[in-house]
Parts: C-alpha cells; structure tokens; sequence
C-alpha cells in the first residue's frame, strides 16, 4: 500500500496558484483596456474640438485674421458677443470663439492645449494633450490635427 497524504493538499495549492496567475494577467488586460478606452475616447473628443474650431472658423471668414494671429490661450472673453448684439465686430467674434474653444479644450481633455495656424491658405488645427497623464504634454503623447481650406 502507497502512502500518500497530502497529496490532495499539494494539488489544491497548485491549482489556486494557476487560478490566481490567470487572475493577475485578467486583471492586467483589463487596466490595459480601460487606458485604451480612455485614449480613444480622448481622442475623439479631440476631433470633435478641431472640427469646432473648424466650422467656427467657417462661419466667421471676416475674422480670419483674428484667428490666427490670436494665441488661442490669451484670447479673452467678449461681453458684447455673448448675446446678439450689433457691437460684436468680427474681431470680437473670433477672439470670442478662440476663448470659448480653449475653455473647452483645457476642460475636456488633460493637459489639453491648441494652435490655429495658415500657410498658403491652408488653416491647420493642432491639438495635443497628456495621454499618459505624466504631468507634461510632450514627444510621448499623441496630437490631432486637421487641416482645411476655405
């Protein structure tokens, strides 16, 4: 006759082992889906701020010159176009659109910061942001641009 207590015991153990390794490598898998998620969802938020900026620019072709000359984070608010009015000139508009966008931009998205540039009638929009949440936005982190004619 074999002896062999503690058999079961030693089979038990092994196989909580394996069951908490598997465990481990879910629980990873879903910290990686759950940044991923984030990630994208940041990005389309991204695209839906460019594409703003975009048609705000669109509808306000007498300003244009405002929106690129304008950094968007010392655009200030304007008082007279926050309702309809007929002293909101164009300028004021696009300083007022600029503003409202950056307020956006740095609300929606960590870190959030955006340029509006032109060259050769080419409007480029830029928009980085800290993905990795390491406290800066830099090379590591990703950005979204657009371009446009009008």
């Amino acid at each position: 006759m074999i002896k062999s207590h503690g058999f079961t015991l030693i089979e038990v153990l092994i196989a909580i082992l394996v069951l908490a390794l598997g465990l481990l490598g879910m629980a990873g898998l879903q910290a990686t889906a759950l940044r991923n998620n984030v990630s994208a969802y940041n990005r389309s938020q991204a695209t839906e701020l460019a594409y703003d900026l975009a048609d705000r620019v669109r509808a306000n072709i007498a300003g244009l010159n405002t929106y690129t000359t304008v950094l968007p984070t010392s655009a200030t608010a304007q008082s007279d176009c926050l309702t309809v009015s007929t002293t909101c000139t164009a300028a004021d508009m696009a300083q007022n659109d600029l503003y409202e966008w950056n307020s956006n931009l740095t609300t929606t998205l960590p870190g959030g910061t955006g340029t509006i540039s032109v060259s050769s009638g080419v409007y480029t929009i830029t928009i980085n942001w800290d993905d990795n949440r390491d406290g800066s936005v830099n090379s590591s982190d990703p950005n979204f641009q657009t371009t446009f004619r009008l």
